[in-house]
């Protein structure tokens, strides 16, 4: 949209992007059924950015550079349209006095199902019976059974909760691995990252829901892999920088683990001729374990919280996730 006037300016403005293939009028229309009494716009070409962010006082989007942070003149929340925020000017916007928010737990219900349904199509062998359907071939296999088995599941964020949860009505016992083992969690068991190997050693899947940082980058290593049962499957969803890939394609070569679900890889994207296309017990989906048709929906969910919250206490802190 055009503002002819600053009287006709959205007060909340958001920037283009595109996610999943999903228009942003989607968010904008979310927005509005949100906030009804609040005014909503798109500003959908960068002449239009330049035009509108001087007047809103909220602004979503992927990200903003200093210099239009300069511009937004009135701007006192930019909810990022990411569940990280590495990439934002952070110390401008703490300068400036102007909130942050990210999208963290939007992916948490999408992430979830994706994990079960690795867990269950290693479970119940379903790659083979594809590849015994793909010969027309009449022939049963074995399977395995999930109930008493034990997953772990590395991170116990928005994510991980999510498999937790979704893992409730399968009778199993799980193990929760985070930075903080102190804070608890709702595994079974709660341990730190420097006791991996323990927390997987009796796992008949390993999933990975963690955030990429230093304490976390090749966390799944040889020696981790030599820990695991023979018998155990890794469900990678987190980044492909946490395990080490080298380490994971002798693991699968040694049959020192059952298989693995990869819906991330380093590299990424993975070239055609790596090694790891070529493993019948891999699974692999291009980085898709995020999609989802709601994203914008929940997205629309966190910005009216923290509009909500803000309004409510006369400023813009200690708002549903808040980074800055």
């Amino acid at each position: 949209m055009t503002a002819d006037s600053t009287a006709d300016a959205p007060e909340v403005l958001v920037l283009r992007q595109n996610i999943h293939g999903i228009p942003p009028s989607e968010y904008v229309e979310a927005l509005r059924e949100r906030l009804p009494d609040r005014d909503v716009g798109y500003a959908a070409t960068p002449d239009e950015e330049r035009e509108l962010l001087p007047h809103a006082r909220v602004v979503a989007g992927f990200s903003i550079d200093e210099d239009d942070l300069e511009r937004a003149e009135n701007l006192e929340l930019f909810a990022c349209s990411f569940a990280g925020v590495d990439h934002l000017p952070l110390d401008a916007f703490r300068e400036r006095g102007v909130a942050v928010t990210n999208a963290s737990g939007v992916h948490g219900p999408n992430v979830g199902e994706y994990a079960l349904g690795a867990i269950l199509t290693f479970t119940r062998e379903f790659l083979e019976s594809r590849r015994r359907q793909r010969r027309r071939e009449w022939r049963s296999h074995r399977t395995h059974e999930l109930a008493g088995a034990t997953v772990a599941v590395v991170g116990m964020g928005p994510i991980g909760e999510s498999v937790v949860q979704r893992l409730g009505g399968f009778d199993v016992d799980t193990v929760g691995v985070r930075y903080t083992p102190e804070k608890g969690g709702p595994t079974d068991e709660v341990y730190g990252y420097d006791d991996i190997a323990e927390a997987v050693a009796d796992a008949a899947y390993v999933v990975l829901a963690c955030p990429l940082t230093d304490a976390t980058e090749h966390l799944i290593d040889g020696a981790v892999f030599e820990t695991m049962p023979t018998d155990a499957v890794l469900v990678n969803a987190a980044r492909g920088g946490v395990v080490h890939t080298g380490d994971l394609v002798d693991a699968l070569r040694s049959n020192s683990i059952r298989g693995a679900a990869l819906d991330v890889t380093d590299p990424e994207p993975l070239p055609e001729d790596h090694e790891l296309w070529t493993f019948e017990n891999v699974l692999i989906t291009p980085h898709n374990a995020g999609h989802t048709p709601n994203y914008f929906q929940r997205l629309a969910d966190i910005v009216t919280e923290a509009v909500d919250t803000a309004e409510q206490r006369g400023e813009w802190t200690e708002l549903p996730n808040q980074v800055v």
